[in-house]
């Protein structure tokens, strides 16, 4: 199942029915999981945990030092759930001292060509990055997110569970579950509705939830006055977690409604 033509380095460990391909190369200290597969010319270096079944597809580099002048050699670590999809030119860094020192990915991510995730970022599970999008560092992606293609994260930006983010969109503030953000410079443009259905979401929380939107929105006083409003209000755990995103603390403060 290894291309003699491939170059494993001593002290990789490498799972069971591991696929790699003609001239990958795969570090020292690399962990392969079962049912890897890597295929022709991808890289994975560094302290590199790759979870079982997650396909790295030709020309990714996975593992490398972290795009970050203060990086100053520290020990690291990169971590990548089970099944996702690593496709061509994916650039994927470890973390750094100053951000925690690992940077993690989920399961079942689709990570689509050319995408970058910086250090120490945390990228949830089922999310999906779309061609040439660039997650900066120490950004924390929620679960069940989609990112548009050609767009890009600003570093320290937390994005919430089930949120969309439309292609060629500049996202430079925190984005609430459940939201949709599009135009280049990131307008709060609604909710992820789409999204909420296909998940099966019940109609009675997918109310609650464009009631909550409508008072964030247009209620009187600040937008954590409004959050904390809505909160003493609802009995709906979807805009719960709307309210306790709102009220947790942000580097960058969020984008509103327009």
């Amino acid at each position: 199942m290894i291309d003699p033509r491939a170059a494993i380095e001593e002290g990789a460990v490498i799972g069971a029915r591991v696929r790699i391909g003609p001239f990958a190369v795969i570090g020292a200290k690399v962990t392969l999981g079962d049912d890897v597969e890597v295929k022709s010319h991808a890289i994975v270096t560094g302290a590199t945990d790759v979870g079982p079944g997650t396909v790295i597809f030709p020309f990714a580099s996975v593992g490398e030092i972290p795009q970050d002048l203060k990086f100053a050699g520290e020990e690291t670590r990169l971590e990548i759930g089970a099944r996702c999809r690593i496709r061509e030119h994916v650039t994927m860094n470890t973390g750094t001292e100053g951000g925690g020192g690992v940077t993690r990915v989920g399961d079942d991510c689709l990570l689509m060509t050319g995408c970058h995730v910086a250090h120490d970022a945390q990228v949830g599970n089922r999310v999906i990055i779309v061609n040439h999008s660039a997650v900066a560092g120490h950004c924390a992606i929620g679960d069940d997110v989609i990112i548009g293609g050609l767009s890009g994260i600003h570093q320290w930006v937390r994005i919430g569970e089930g949120a969309i983010i439309g292609a060629v969109t500049m996202v430079t503030h925190d984005v609430i579950p459940h939201a949709l953000v599009q135009a280049p410079r990131g307008e709060l443009d609604g909710l992820n509705l789409v999204g909420l259905k296909r998940k099966g979401v019940d109609r009675a929380d997918i109310t609650a939830l464009r009631a909550a939107f409508q008072m964030l929105k247009q209620g009187e006083g600040a937008f954590q006055d409004r959050a904390r409003r809505l909160g003493a209000e609802t009995d709906s755990d979807y805009v719960r977690r709307i309210v306790d995103f709102v009220l947790s603390p942000s580097d960058r403060g969020f984008l509103t409604p327009s």
